[in-house]
């Protein structure tokens, strides 16, 4: 048994993760033609070396439309999956299990990276070849003045876009990936529809906050159904939009128990994202800020949650668990400062397990500095001088 809960192992249907740490997606805007590659393999392995239960990929496209920017992942075709095996491959085999994260940006796609601007494609990218597209959304709401004015999704459009989800889950099956996440937060296409700040929408899939949910619960039922039933499937939303008259808490914790009772797992919790109008109610980013959304929705919905923003303290994830605020804590740029992040908490929460868990490579040499020698004694396997180390 694990002495911190950060390292106690979670079932979800037929996958265990070893612990509850997580690296969150991080786009990485770095791909050629949505292709994953040496990029992907090396920046995502190095997470599983450091010990993460479970490690997300980017948010990877269904449809090369469905792209934020030129820069994006996808798994749009056959040749993508194949593309993404060896980044599962090399995941798995240091440890790790391994989810993609399947997205479609909606109207906030066409723009260019972040260190590039952020926005709409200019003049310069163009210039380079990277010329904007047409983009989709409930409604020809753009997300900010100066943006695209998307296109509006028909009814039969819709039910082509849900297709594009399927055939990009099942390929994420075939690619041997663990498990799905559907990305239905931060503004993009699921979360255009669900929240009232850009559905303007008339028809079924508008007006009514049960009409707003219905592609996004559509979504959750056909990525369920073409699915192994052994395989989980995480669902990430904006809890609130932070916006007077958004979607609030209590509209989250009616979408997550509908999307309970159609498969979806677990929960990712974050916020915001949704548009530049309106005022603006989101609290300051504060370390955990967005765990309360967490525990909301896992103890009025009945469903396990993932908890993100601002973790980066080994207590604070524990606290986080122990508080039963979450079942899982999520890092993004913590992960990025520190990929080791899993390894230096266990040592620091004093887990026993500390070096015997990590590589045998690098846990013989650290656990014997632990104990400030320089190394085993002679005649003691690896095994033994770990066990010695953790004692």
């Amino acid at each position: 048994m694990a002495r911190n809960k950060l390292f106690d192992s979670f079932e979800i249907r037929g996958l265990t993760l070893k612990n509850r740490a997580v690296v969150a997606p991080m786009c990485q805007y770095s791909a050629t033609e949505g292709m994953f590659g040496d990029w992907q393999t090396v920046h995502l392995s190095q997470f599983a070396m450091g010990g993460f239960g479970l490690v997300f990929t980017e948010a990877t496209a269904v449809e090369r439309r469905g792209r934020i920017t030129w820069g994006d992942t996808g798994l749009w075709s056959d040749a993508h999956m194949d593309a993404a095996r060896p980044v599962v491959e090399s995941v798995k085999a240091r440890g790790a299990a391994i989810g993609i994260q399947l997205a479609h940006a909606g109207r906030k796609a066409s723009i260019s990276r972040p260190w590039e601007g952020d926005c709409p494609l200019s003049e310069r990218e163009i210039a380079k070849g990277e010329v904007p597209w047409e983009t989709v959304g409930a409604s020809p709401v753009p997300f900010d003045e100066g943006w695209i004015v998307p296109h509006e999704l028909t009814k039969s459009e819709i039910a082509d876009l849900i297709g594009e989800w399927v055939a990009a889950a099942k390929r994420a099956v075939a690619a041997g990936f663990d498990l799905i996440e559907i990305h239905s937060a931060h503004g993009y296409l699921s979360h255009s529809f669900y929240s009232p700040m850009s559905n303007r929408r008339t028809d079924e899939y508008g007006g009514s906050r049960d009409n707003r949910m219905r592609f996004t619960l559509e979504l959750v039922e056909a990525v369920r159904g073409a699915i192994p039933d052994a395989m989980p499937l995480f669902l990430r939303i904006s809890c609130i939009d932070g916006k007077k008259d958004g979607w609030a808490i209590g509209d989250s914790i009616e979408l997550a128990k509908r999307a309970k009772a159609l498969g979806v797992d677990v929960v990712d919790c974050s916020s915001g994202g949704i548009s530049g109008y309106g005022e603006n109610t989101l609290p300051p980013a504060t370390p955990g800020y967005q765990v309360g959304h967490a525990a909301d929705i896992r103890r009025e919905a009945g469903i396990a949650t993932q908890a993100v923003g601002l973790i980066t303290a080994p207590a604070q994830a524990e606290s986080i668990l122990r508080a039963g605020a979450a079942d899982l804590v999520a890092l993004a740029r913590e992960a990025l400062n520190d990929p080791y992040f899993p390894r230096h908490a266990a040592i620091a929460l004093q887990e026993p397990s500390a070096f015997a868990d990590m590589p045998v490579q690098y846990g013989h040499w650290l656990g014997m500095r632990q104990r400030g020698m320089f190394g085993g004694r002679a005649g003691d396997s690896d095994t033994e001088n770990q066990k010695k180390a953790a004692s």
